[in-house]
């Protein structure tokens, strides 16, 4: 393991500089050099050096990141979504990534991974302990990554977020608001993090990270009030006009009924600013 002497600011990848990449980056430039890799690198965020590669193709990576890098950020968006698209994404651009950067060389890796890789249905409370059996694919390709990082050979931990909701990613409220939500009662259990908190949940690990402060290999990142759907798009109801549900409306989501508990991650000292779904909404509600 290298440790990260702090005689210079941390030079630290986000590879994969999108919505959550790149805002992740975004944070953390105001206290390190930070490096976007992504196929398009005009796009990440200002303060951010744009690094071009294509990780699904290893020769984009010949050659092209930057040494002395103390921190990765593996952060990726399948290009499709079907399982060849979440095993590009998640595994092979992961492996590909890896094959350049040498050996040890990392205070840390930070795998960027979801919750989908849990299959409860049974209103059951998960937690980093929990078994996972994925019931689709695409988890079982998100988990093949999470392992892939584990293995690499470089001090890493997996950031298991729940369902990502904020200002940028409207899409739950706009369809209560037009009438596509219409879950049944008692609806499954839903779980959800705002996206400036999970932006400042991988801040926060990196930082404690390169402090030297041990971190765990798993982290669940979800908000601290699991809701049942009904509850959520009942009082979203409540606090804006609201279309009636049209037919057809959606019943909810495929990802079972689970409670995810964050409690590994408040015991490193992070504070939520958003510790529900009634202070993320009301706030993209404009109240």
């Amino acid at each position: 393991m290298a440790t990260y002497e702090p005689t210079q600011p941390p030079r630290i990848l986000v590879a994969g500089c999108g919505k959550l990449g790149g805002a992740i980056a975004q944070r953390l430039s105001t206290s390190a050099k930070v490096f976007g890799l992504r196929r398009n690198p005009d796009r990440v965020p200002e303060g951010v050096q744009g690094v071009r590669a294509d990780l699904s193709k290893p020769d984009t990576l010949a050659g092209i990141l930057p040494d002395n890098l103390n921190v990765v950020i593996y952060c990726l968006t399948p290009a499709s979504y079907d399982e060849q698209g979440y095993r590009d994404a998640y595994v092979t651009g992961l492996t590909n990534l890896l094959a350049e950067i040498p050996p040890h060389s990392l205070t840390r890796l930070i795998f960027i991974s979801s919750t989908s890789v849990y299959s409860q249905d049974d209103d059951s409370w998960v937690d980093e302990s929990s078994p996972t059996r994925p019931a689709r694919p695409s988890g079982e390709q998100i988990l093949h990554g999470e392992q892939t990082a584990l293995n690499s050979g470089h001090p890493a931990t997996v950031v298991r977020f729940s369902g990502i909701y904020g200002p940028s990613r409207r899409r739950f409220l706009e369809e209560v608001i037009e009438g596509g939500m219409n879950p049944s009662s008692p609806a499954p259990f839903s779980n959800r993090i705002h996206e400036a908190d999970a932006a400042r949940v991988v801040e926060h690990l990196v930082t404690l990270s390169l402090a030297g402060t041990p971190l765990e290999d798993i982290y669940l990142a979800s908000d601290c009030e699991p809701a049942r759907l009904d509850a959520v798009v009942g009082w979203v109801r409540e606090q804006v006009p609201c279309a009636d549900p049209v037919e057809g409306a959606r019943k909810g989501g495929r990802a079972g009924s689970k409670r995810c508990r964050n409690q590994r991650l408040l015991d490193t000292g992070f504070r939520f600013d958003y510790p529900d779904f009634r202070a993320g909404y009301r706030e993209m509600m404009g109240h």
